[in-house]
């Protein structure tokens, strides 16, 4: 298979195809009505978390400044395009000359947001922003749903590593930003190797119970591994006896044994057993890995038992639950003219149905408490106090078209886990309740 079939980038392709047609047609509309060229402000927000979430974590920026760069009409997309009579011929000429030379400023990747925080600021011509509406709200909605789901199982974790190994259970692009995500939510490794290419993620893996079942024993099948990978290898045991298998493990391999996995049963108690086992059989340095469709509360269970490290697939990849956090792309404020100097008006939804947006451009800012844990959300329009100046959350990703702000993804990964430990406690429980803080607005113009 060719890299580029596993959507990493060679020849670095265009995006600009990862877009609804009403992207198009509106832009089409505003070059016909000469307010294509008024000066915009689109913002990322969500009216609330997923049921139950107590916060949402910021991933998929690196992945948004990417797309962007990327978001070309080269000529292949300008032929769909106009072999499928998307467009007229003077919005074709227009696309065709497109690069994205306005700015964006967002929640720097990692950090966690709250409902009606405005984790991504996009602000250029209507033409240029209303285009990028579907691919970021894409990728910012599939990532961040990852990354929270991974956030809670790490914390649910301790200090245990996790595997990502959802690949299987999901499209074989998601699998590798799911793999991305998930690293910024705290997971160490992961099984797929796509991701280990396209982002320096660590991979791990062994063997599956197919190369049990493909020996005439499981003796043989655990001699060929340890032959072929060394006595620090993982086995997996529960092919057919797991008190057998422990034995035959220790036999072959040694007290030196890297690790045993265990992928089905009650696996609370089969650990104990296992970790018993082993010890007697003098492989106390034998770690257990267990796997088996956990979750954040599976994990949680398990904390009391003897325990090294967890498998996580199904329910990391579909966001434990909620594969999407209901971000929206909404137009906030835009220019009274074309005219470069003309100032920006708040615009807002005024429907009723409970979609209710708040026009103007926004900074946001974290109020602390006396012990230095988040206390509020703070999100403004007008000045920002000058007790909150310091405490701003909004950064420059983009300025005139270039991208000023890609950050290695380790940066971000531990930038997550030190925002998510200057929450209040509360926010890692894992029974349902309300955002851990408030969202409290100032100076706001609110559309209802």
């Amino acid at each position: 298979m060719d890299v580029a079939d596993l959507g990493l980038p060679v020849d670095v392709p265009s995006t600009a195809l990862f877009t609804d047609h009403y992207e198009l047609t509106m832009l089409q509309a505003a070059l016909k009505a000469g307010t294509a060229d008024r000066r915009s402000v689109f913002e990322v927000f969500t009216r609330r978390l997923p049921e139950g979430r107590r916060y949402g974590v910021v991933a998929g920026t690196g992945r948004v400044l990417d797309a962007v760069e990327n978001f070309r009409f080269d000529a292949d997309v300008l032929g769909f395009l106009r072999e499928h009579d998307v467009v007229n011929e003077e919005t074709l000429e227009w696309l065709a000359a497109y690069r994205f030379s306005g700015d964006v400023w967002g929640y720097p990747e990692g950090e966690v947001y709250f409902p009606g925080s405005p984790i991504m600021r996009v602000e250029g011509s209507f033409a240029e922003c209303v285009l990028l509406e579907t691919v970021i709200l894409s990728i910012l909605n599939h990532d961040s749903a990852i990354a929270a789901a991974a956030s809670r199982m790490a914390s649910a974790a301790g200090d245990r590593p996790l595997i990502e190994m959802g690949a299987r259970r999901t499209h074989e692009l998601a699998a590798v930003a799911a793999s991305r995500a998930a690293y910024v939510g705290g997971f160490a490794t992961t099984s797929d190797l796509a991701a280990g290419f396209r982002y320096g993620i660590p991979t791990v893996g062994t063997s599956a119970h197919a190369f049990t079942l493909l020996h005439d024993n499981e003796r043989d099948a655990f001699q060929a591994q340890v032959d072929s990978l060394g006595r620090n290898t993982t086995l997996l045991v529960d092919t057919y006896d797991v008190t057998e298998a422990v034995r035959t493990a220790v036999e072959v391999a040694g007290p030196e044994l890297g690790a045993v996995r265990i992928d089905s049963g009650d696996l609370l108690l089969v650990a104990h057993r296992v970790r018993q086992q082993l010890d007697e059989l003098g492989a106390v340095n034998t770690k257990i890995v267990v796997t088996s469709d956990l979750d954040e509360y599976a994990i949680a269970s398990l904390a009391a038992a003897p325990v090294d490290a967890y498998g996580v697939g199904t329910q990391l990849v579909t966001g434990s639950g909620h594969p999407t956090c209901s971000m929206v792309y909404k137009l906030v404020a835009r220019a009274e003219s074309a005219d470069p100097k003309a100032p920006l008006v708040p615009v807002a939804k005024k429907s009723s149905g409970g979609k209710t947006s708040i026009g103007g451009r926004k900074w946001a800012a974290r109020r602390l408490d006396g012990d230095g844990y988040a206390e509020a959300e703070v999100i403004g329009t007008g000045p920002v106090p000058p007790e909150l100046a310091d405490r701003q959350l909004l950064v420059e990703l983009v300025k005139g078209g270039e991208v000023v702000s890609r950050e290695p993804l380790d940066v971000v990964r531990d930038r997550h886990a030190v925002a998510r430990a200057n929450l209040p406690l509360s926010a890692i429980q894992l029974s349902r309740g309300e955002a851990v803080i408030p969202t409290e607005y100032v100076q706001l113009r609110s559309g209802s």
